[in-house]
């Protein structure tokens, strides 16, 4: 009768340890059972420099995405980026995006004015205001070698 609760209360301990590392998994491995809880949203910029996917995507300062993946338009000559964006958070249409860095060592993410007097944006949308601030490596290219101030030579 011994053995048979040593074995019970073994299995009863390996069974509650799978079901953690099943929870875990799912948890930490941002994995969801009942579908997304984000929507895409698309945007086109002129260079999108340091992004990579799953880059952050903030709202005020706070991370309401990531970015999914990066294709380039063809037909406009942009590149566009797919954004995951919390399904708790709304973006309208007067909204803007601009991608900033995000710390000394040149890491990108996507900032994003979400507006708030027009409509709101549905699933597959794209935000039409974006910009890109300039390369930090051709600032500083064109201060060390004195381009800076100068202005273009017409005469050629």
């Amino acid at each position: 009768m011994k053995k048979y609760s040593m074995e019970t209360a073994v299995g009863l301990f390996i069974v509650i340890g799978l079901i953690c590392v099943g929870y875990m998994t799912i948890k930490l491995g941002k994995v969801s059972l009942y579908g997304s809880d984000t929507y895409p949203l698309y945007a086109r910029f002129t260079s999108v420099t340091g992004l990579r996917p799953g880059t952050a995507v903030e709202i005020y300062g706070i991370q309401a995405g990531t970015v999914d993946s990066m294709r380039i338009d063809e037909k406009r000559q942009m590149a566009v980026v797919k954004m995951k964006i919390d399904k708790k958070v709304s973006v309208f249409d007067d909204g803007a995006a601009i991608i900033k860095a995000s710390g000394l060592i040149g890491d990108k993410l996507v900032m994003i004015d979400p507006g708030g007097s027009g409509e709101p944006l549905k699933s597959g949308d794209t935000i039409s205001q974006t910009s890109t601030p300039p390369d930090i490596d051709d600032l500083i290219g064109k201060f060390a070698f004195g381009d800076v101030g100068k202005k273009p030579d017409k005469s050629k």
